[in-house]
């Protein structure tokens, strides 16, 4: 029978010819931890008596998402890791030394390999699909399984094949294609499926776009997003020390997919998702007839904080500024591209426009801390996700966005349209 992406590398894993639908023990490549789920691992994995990880070197702790510490709960939060990490001499420890936000920072270390399967504790784990690989979230004593085994128990996913057709307009970018896919299939359209992204678009599609693409996958409902290896993919990790030997597949013609979709991207204006779902997009146009008032724009993320978001952003501030009621955080996703954003005189633009700079951090995104809304206030920002009091009070609003919206909203002081800059 004919494969999908996702049935080749479960079934080269287990060692059998393996479909949707069939229940699976897999081997795990790599099993992400952070700083907010991995102590519940940590101490399910103690109570089972285990002495070693199953896999050391297949192991991540990335300290993203209250660090550097904003308060006592979680500066103790944080230690039960570090300890963890220096008691087994983890090899894949990254605090505050190489900080960065775990979805941004692994692919950047080489610690993503195409053909893996990988879980974390975090529902965006999904973003590594983007390098043709199967990762996926789980919760913490999913992870404290695989850290005493190095395997986990899965479904193998039905898949929805999305295949995007024709040339990208001017802002529009990976960002708009997953919001426009989320708001056609509803949050729980891709449930427990995979989504495979394909199509000349896709084939045009730089490597940050892709990221976000994949990383939105959950907001689908999916269990995971996948693009295939490609030549840009090549191209992203021929300057990677890479952990292990990619194992590349591809979908084969006539494998089963429970759905398929044609998106036509030539129209497509950029997608504004407005609250308290990314299912609701419109047009940035409609936002900008809606004449949306804002109080705070944020660009970052493990979505939309790499170098090329940055580059987007600052291309539309400088010589402008931030508009006077307006605030506008910056957050870059790990400590790379912030200095290679320094290199380019980006971080010049950006305080001089009136923006804060902060340290890498997924803080912001999930109403933690870095950018926490007030009663009633609105904000523009290129995160994931919009419920009800995500990124502080309860009757605060989130409007998702790509990086040039945000930027351009940030100078209008509204939901704006970057094209009519």
């Amino acid at each position: 029978m004919k494969q999908t992406i996702t049935e080749k590398i479960f079934s080269e894993h287990v060692g059998e010819a393996v479909y949707a639908g069939q229940i699976v023990q897999s081997p795990i490549d790599m099993v992400i931890g952070n700083d907010i789920t991995t102590p519940i691992s940590i101490k399910q994995f103690e109570r089972s008596g285990a002495k070693k990880l199953a896999n050391p070197d297949g192991f991540s702790i990335v300290m993203d998402h209250y660090i550097p510490a904003k308060d006592i709960l979680s500066a103790n939060q944080a230690k039960i890791s570090r300890d963890f990490a220096y008691k087994h001499d983890l090899k894949n420890y990254f605090d505050e030394k190489d900080m960065g936000i775990e979805h941004a920072l692994l692919p950047e270390k080489g610690l993503v390999v195409p053909g893996d399967v990988i879980i974390g504790a975090d529902s965006h784990t999904c973003t590594h699909g983007a390098l043709g690989a199967f990762a996926t979230g789980m919760g913490s004593t999913d992870l404290a399984y695989a850290m005493i085994t190095g395997k986990n128990w899965f479904k193998v996913p039905q898949t929805i094949k999305v295949v995007f057709k024709g040339k990208l307009g001017k802002h529009v970018y990976g960002k708009d294609l997953i919001l426009e896919i989320i708001r056609q299939i509803g949050v729980d359209g891709a449930l427990y499926k995979a989504l495979e992204f394909t199509g000349e678009t896709i084939a045009g599609l730089d490597m940050d776009s892709r990221f976000s693409m994949c990383n939105m996958a959950i907001e689908a409902g999916g269990k995971s997003g996948i693009i295939a290896y490609d030549e840009i993919t090549k191209e992203f990790l021929k300057d990677k020390n890479l952990s292990r030997e990619p194992k590349i597949y591809h979908s084969d013609e006539g494998a089963n997919y429970e759905q398929i979709l044609e998106i036509d991207v030539s129209k497509l204006d950029p997608v504004v998702a407005y609250p308290f779902l990314p299912s609701n997009g419109k047009s940035v146009r409609e936002a900008v007839k809606d004449d949306l008032a804002i109080d705070q724009a944020f660009i970052g993320s493990c979505t939309n904080g790499r170098l090329s978001d940055l580059r987007i952003a600052a291309q539309i501030l400088k010589g402008r500024k931030v508009a006077k009621k307006t605030r506008l955080i910056i957050t870059p996703a790990t400590q790379k591209i912030a200095l290679q954003a320094q290199k380019e005189g980006l971080m010049d633009i950006f305080v001089e426009a009136g923006a804060v700079v902060s340290n890498p951090t997924c803080g912001a995104c999930l109403g933690g801390y870095m950018g926490i809304l007030g009663v009633g206030e609105r904000c523009v920002a290129t995160t994931n996700r919009n419920f009800v009091g995500r990124m502080g009070d309860r009757t605060s609003e989130v409007y998702l966005a790509n990086s040039a919206v945000a930027a351009a909203s940030a100078i209008m002081g509204k939901i704006a349209d970057p094209r009519d800059l």
